[in-house]
């Protein structure tokens, strides 16, 4: 059992860091680190509310806990009720969204902590992925094993299924952001998917565009100045970017852990977290990660002709002790890494940990601890996987 006391963690900010391409890292201090349980236990996913008054936490204990993004304290549980995995969370207003390998899409109402809507994929289901959208932002759809199953959130009912898109384990869905009609799918079977969603959904007529990956798809996003480009992570931990208008793929990094590794002086990077991007100034980064729990902050460039990852523009050092699953950036990081002052984000991961970290220097504390609320002891001999379902 981990003792009940985090280390405070001693972190020195050092802005002007010189990398041997001539380029400078800034590296965060930890403000603060709470150790969510006693360790059996880790964290999945963090995710905000819009007015960032709260922050949800999915735990490998199916529950989701709440803190809040400014001070840490913990607010709040939606639990008891998911069988099996938490596989994504989000917010929704008051309403916090959680989809699990249970079969299930529940909501909770976070001002009462209590499940307020249940919808059942069916038998031996589980459910990876979902998303909101549809011409009256009324569609919910969402990926189970091969198929994707579509909702009337209105009225709870089930009104389509997409069953012959893909082969395996749909790992993704989205609807495109100002594209409401538009509905992306990715799986592990290596393809990436849209469909027009704004007549009678089916397979025949509304699948428009087909990319494929080539390998088992972890994670994808929107980026670009009108959301016209996608990022796409894979399980074997490569990079790929793609022009979404004509499903056209702009840069493959195969050797992205490799380019990465070789831009900073810390440990190599085992894999990658997620991406990043940054509107005002239309930078991308991928979030790159190792097994001690270090992360760095590094800029994808891929335009003209050029394909390289640079040297991190972040670096978080010394909070996390084992695999990091999550980065929350503050919304201070819409305009850029270089701009952002008071908290730079929350990260969590397997060793039970949320993190904290500031990048103004002037309100620098570096210490641990733990609200007694947080504490609980859970079976030790529960499975744990490097990743999660998908």
């Amino acid at each position: 059992m981990a003792s009940p006391h985090a280390e405070a963690t001693d972190m020195e900010v050092e802005p002007n860091q010189q990398h041997s391409n001539g380029t400078s890292s800034k590296r965060f201090s930890l403000k603060n680190s709470i150790q969510t349980n006693f360790g059996d236990d880790y964290v999945f996913q963090i995710v905000p509310k819009e007015d960032w008054t709260s922050m949800a936490v999915s735990l490998s204990s199916n529950t989701v806990k709440l803190y809040s993004p400014v001070t840490g304290q913990f607010v709040g549980e939606c639990g008891g009720s998911h069988s099996d995995s938490i596989n994504q969370i989000l917010f929704s207003g008051n309403m916090l969204h959680s989809c699990s390998s249970d079969g299930t899409v529940r909501a909770w109402d976070t001002r009462s902590y209590q499940q307020v809507s249940c919808l059942n994929a069916g038998p031996s289901q589980e459910v990876f992925s979902f998303s909101f959208g549809g011409s009256g932002d009324n569609l919910l759809a969402a990926g189970c094993k091969s198929q994707i199953l579509f909702w009337d959130w209105r009225n709870k009912k089930q009104v389509a299924c997409l069953e012959e898109s893909h082969m395996d384990d749909v790992t993704q869905v989205h609807f495109v952001p100002e594209q409401q009609n538009k509905l992306l799918s990715a799986s592990i079977d290596g393809l990436i998917c849209t469909f027009d969603t704004s007549g009678e959904i089916n397979d025949d007529d509304y699948l428009e565009s087909v990319m494929n990956v080539g390998t088992s798809i972890g994670k994808v996003g929107f980026f670009g100045r009108k959301y016209e480009k996608l990022w796409c992570l894979t399980h074997i931990e490569t990079l790929s970017i793609w022009d979404l208008n004509d499903s056209r793929l702009e840069a493959n990094f195969e050797d992205a852990r490799t380019l990465a590794s070789n831009s900073w002086a810390l440990d190599h990077v085992d894999y990658f977290v997620d991406c990043h991007y940054s509107a005002v100034d239309d930078n991308l980064w991928v979030i790159g990660a190792t097994n001690g729990g270090s992360l760095g902050y590094f800029p994808v460039a891929y335009s003209g002709g050029m394909r390289s990852i640079l040297s991190p523009e972040a670096v978080l050092h010394g909070g996390h002790t084992g695999v990091v699953r999550s980065v929350l950036a503050s919304p201070a990081m819409k305009t850029g890494i270089n701009q952002s002052q008071g908290v730079f984000g929350w990260t969590g991961g397997e060793d039970g940990r949320l993190c904290c970290w500031i990048s103004d220097e002037s309100s620098a504390i570096n210490y641990s601890w733990i609200s007694t609320s947080l504490v609980e002891r859970y079976p030790k001999n529960r499975k744990k996987n490097r990743h999660r379902p998908y």
